[in-house]
């Protein structure tokens, strides 16, 4: 057995038998419910019991990670999403057309990532264009992390029946 054997072996691109590849599923939506914007979820209802600083602190955060994105799309926006397009694209592919086991886990993981990013954008937009009291903005943010998480759980649903599929069906015909 060769170096390139063992390091394959040890990588087993069979994404969906791979425990490493759910662990890594539960912490990308883990993280994409409780930054929501990119902000801390546990700021909002520190900002709701305690009000004053903790307030003025989630303000500002979401103040600047709405700049943030806001800045970063209107100035790369069409690179970001043609880079996007051909990425998913090029993944489809691969993934669902040539049977690439890697690809379809990676297209799992990315396509519903692409709907988070879009509906943080429109949020971050909204925000920034309609001024928001305390309990608008913390109400707004927990309606986006509902949504996210709503996302996920599909999102894993879906990948969790597609990981079935594929161990007990595909892997019993390899």
């Amino acid at each position: 057995m060769d170096l390139l054997d063992v390091i394959i072996e040890m990588i087993d691109l069979r994404s969906f038998s791979n425990l490493w590849y759910w662990i890594g599923l539960a912490v990308l939506w883990s993280t994409a419910s409780h930054r929501v914007l990119g902000v801390p979820y546990d700021m909002v209802p520190r900002a709701a019991r305690s009000g004053g600083q903790a307030a003025e602190d989630l303000r500002d955060a979401v103040r600047i990670k709405v700049n943030r994105i806001t800045y970063v799309f209107d100035a790369m926006g069409g690179l970001i999403v043609a880079f996007m397009f051909f990425l998913n694209t090029v993944l489809l592919l691969l993934g669902f057309v040539y049977g690439v086991e890697f690809a379809q886990a990676v297209v799992l993981m990315l396509l519903p990532m692409n709907v988070v990013g879009l509906i943080n954008l429109q949020a971050a937009r909204v925000i920034r264009a309609v001024p928001h009291d305390d309990a608008a903005l913390r109400q707004r943010l927990t309606r986006l992390r509902l949504t996210v998480q709503l996302i996920g759980i599909v999102s894993i649903f879906i990948t969790g029946i597609w990981g079935t599929y594929q161990n007990l069906v595909i892997g019993v015909l390899r």
